[in-house]
């Protein structure tokens, strides 16, 4: 069987136009029907069903999908071995990620990685909610919260710390916190509790003496531009706050939570070369940004009395 008319069936499958999967393989747009049309003679079944919204998989053609991408991966890995690897890698993987993970991380280190394969398309979910791969609405998750079973790989990605934050022109105004017995005196921005998509995210029961709530937020990103317009203190991850000249670290030696991504994906996903390279390249990144991710180093500049 032609691998060609493989990667034509392969990269239809994904685009769902001819229109598009002609500008990803570089050719015109006969060039991918007549391809197609080779391939279901050759194996005398129909594997896409045409229509104006576009191509669509048939019976014949789902089952057929997977056999190919187990193709496109053992090519990857052949390409790989060569001293100038391919940049071949084509499809779609989408990541579902906590909103600051995915916005103040992964939207820049996911720029090398399209960079490095621009056939591959990436599509970041960064929400403040949980992605379930059990509903099938990404392809990798990171989360979290470990699940308990489910036919997924599962690694722990990072950890990462959170303290306690206020603006400087809030602190300025209140004058410096030098004990936790002052935070019964200020006001608290934190998240909805109703709505927070993981009770790892509750923390101001953990801290004896804390005042109230004076706005919340199902955003973590919304709750830090609210504490650096002065609303009050509040507990972010070092990754984002650190970063923020606008923020100070507040009670940094008494005041500190450790959290866990765990990242997941669908077992039956493994092979398949794409998925494989951005899982190790999530993990790749991860590990190099452990530093900022703890907050080792003086990346926060802390409050002083």
């Amino acid at each position: 069987m032609d691998w060609d008319n493989l990667r034509f069936f392969l990269e239809l499958s994904r685009a769902g136009r001819l229109t598009t999967a002609a500008r990803r393989l570089g050719v015109d747009h006969t060039t991918v029907s007549r391809r197609i049309q080779a391939l279901e003679k050759q194996m005398g079944v129909q594997l896409f069903l045409r229509s104006t919204a576009g191509y669509a998989l048939t019976e014949a053609g789902r089952n057929l999908l997977p056999q190919v991408e187990l193709m496109e991966s053992a090519s990857v890995r052949i390409e790989q071995a060569l001293p100038a690897p391919g940049d071949q890698l084509s499809g779609q993987v989408r990541i579902g990620v906590p909103e600051g993970y995915g916005t103040i991380m992964l939207a820049n280190q996911l720029t090398e990685l399209s960079l490095r394969y621009p056939h591959l398309g990436l599509e970041l979910l960064a929400l403040p909610r949980a992605v379930r791969l059990s509903r099938h609405e990404a392809d990798i998750v990171i989360t979290l919260e470990r699940p308990e079973r489910g036919p997924f790989i599962i690694t722990r990605l990072t950890d990462y710390v959170l303290r306690l934050y206020a603006s400087r022109a809030y602190l300025a105004r209140h004058g410096p916190i030098i004990s936790r017995d002052q935070l019964a005196e200020h006001r608290f921005v934190s998240y909805v509790d109703d709505l927070v998509f993981s009770r790892e995210l509750l923390f101001l029961d953990e801290i004896a003496g804390s005042g109230e709530v004076g706005l919340r937020s199902t955003s973590l990103l919304a709750q830090q531009e609210a504490v650096a317009a002065g609303a009050g203190l509040c507990i972010l991850p070092a990754f984002t706050a650190d970063v923020d000249d606008r923020l100070a670290v507040v009670l940094p030696d008494e005041i500190r939570f450790v959290r866990t991504f765990w990242m997941l994906m669908r077992t039956e996903l493994r092979d398949i070369a794409r998925m494989r390279i951005t899982w190790d390249y999530l993990r790749e990144t991860a590990e190099a940004s452990r530093g900022r991710m703890l907050a080792e180093g003086d990346h926060g500049e802390p409050e002083s009395g």
